[in-house]
């Protein structure tokens, strides 16, 4: 089989256990491992309303390559260590790196006030503020169900459910930092400290991913850790090259240039502002203008502009690709897991 066909398949897999995780059309068992006994008076309808915002954007796609990453790394863990749980598990295991994304995705987009996700309307502009954040508030719970249902000792279990408590909290920690950030307009963090943050908000959940697969594959904790790194840091230089293209080209599903209307200070930002600190008051001036007028004001393209005086953007590009290129030759031992992570850096900028 091609890359691309054994890819296919594994995908195919991941989606079924997905749609069985997250049904609108539910049976008592899946609700039963849910909510426990609930009163008569809640009918189907009432767990729909809640599961709606969630599974509609699920629905609407995605990559998938957290839950793929999975799946990849408890092959690379089966074919290395001894006594894995069967594949069939491991696919099972795939809801707990997609729901936590999805939930994810819902509250960052009622937190940065974004219209679009996934080129359709935000969940909460669908479903409103309120249904919204309770729903994907709910979905970080509901994501551990599937180790409930799965036939394990409790220890293993146990070792499962405190690596995704730990690095849901850890997601946590790296959303709080890029709230304060882009909240407070005159405050630049170092590079540091925002390479510590995308650590954390974003590279998380390839950790998580990776972690939980090669776990499942036999790995021990120490050795699931080590490869959650450098798939955490991996996750990194995907988020700088988004940076990237948010300011050129736009993300998929987003205007051009959004990330300056919630007042991220991105990798080129702060590579600018590091070259030319005297910049630093009109970057504060041009965000805030952006966030009163929206996506439309020409502050956006106004400050892009002068990003582009410095060739900072450019320079994060080129350190994003050399943050991925370096933490994949550590794996080139899995060929299937380094032709994943090359086929997701956009044609753009390669």
């Amino acid at each position: 089989m091609t890359t691309k066909e054994i890819f296919s398949t594994h995908l195919e897999k991941i989606q079924h256990s997905i749609d069985e995780a997250l049904p609108m059309n539910f049976d008592n068992s899946w609700q039963n491992y849910s909510f426990g006994q609930l009163p008569e008076s809640v009918k189907q309808r009432h767990i729909q309303n809640l599961i709606e915002p969630n599974k509609n954007l699920v629905d609407l796609g995605g990559k998938r390559w957290r839950p793929l990453l999975l799946i990849l790394c408890y092959e690379r863990a089966a074919n290395k260590f001894a006594n894995p749980l069967s594949l069939d598990i491991a696919y099972k295991l795939t809801p707990l790196v997609e729901f936590v994304h999805t939930a994810s995705l819902i509250h960052d987009d009622i937190e940065d006030a974004a219209d679009l996700r996934r080129g359709k309307p935000a969940a909460h502009i669908t479903f409103g503020t309120d249904t919204a954040i309770n729903s994907a508030s709910w979905l970080y719970f509901e994501a551990p169900v599937c180790i409930d249902k799965l036939e394990l000792n409790e220890k293993t279990k146990l070792a499962f459910y405190q690596l995704y408590t730990n690095e849901l909290r850890r997601l946590h920690l790296g959303q709080a930092m890029d709230i304060y950030w882009h909240r407070e307009k005159d405050i630049f963090p170092t590079i540091e400290e925002y390479e510590a943050m995308v650590k954390s908000k974003t590279g998380t959940l390839a950790a998580l991913a990776a972690q939980i697969g090669y776990m499942a594959g036999g790995a021990n904790r120490e050795q699931a850790f080590e490869l959650g790194q450098i798939c955490a840091n991996i996750g990194i230089g995907f988020q700088i090259i988004d940076d990237v293209q948010n300011l050129t080209i736009g993300n998929p599903g987003k205007k051009r240039g959004d990330d300056i209307v919630e007042g991220k200070k991105s990798l080129p930002v702060l590579l600018h502002i590091q070259d030319k600190p005297e910049d630093k008051a009109q970057f504060s001036a041009y965000m805030a203008q952006a966030a009163k007028e929206g996506i439309d004001s020409p502050a956006v393209e106004k400050c892009i502009a002068l990003l582009e005086t410095s060739g900072c953007i450019q320079k994060a590009c080129q350190q994003g690709k050399k943050l991925i290129e370096e933490n994949c030759k550590l794996l080139e031992d899995s060929p299937l897991i380094f032709e994943l992570f090359n086929s997701m850096i956009p044609e753009a900028f390669k």
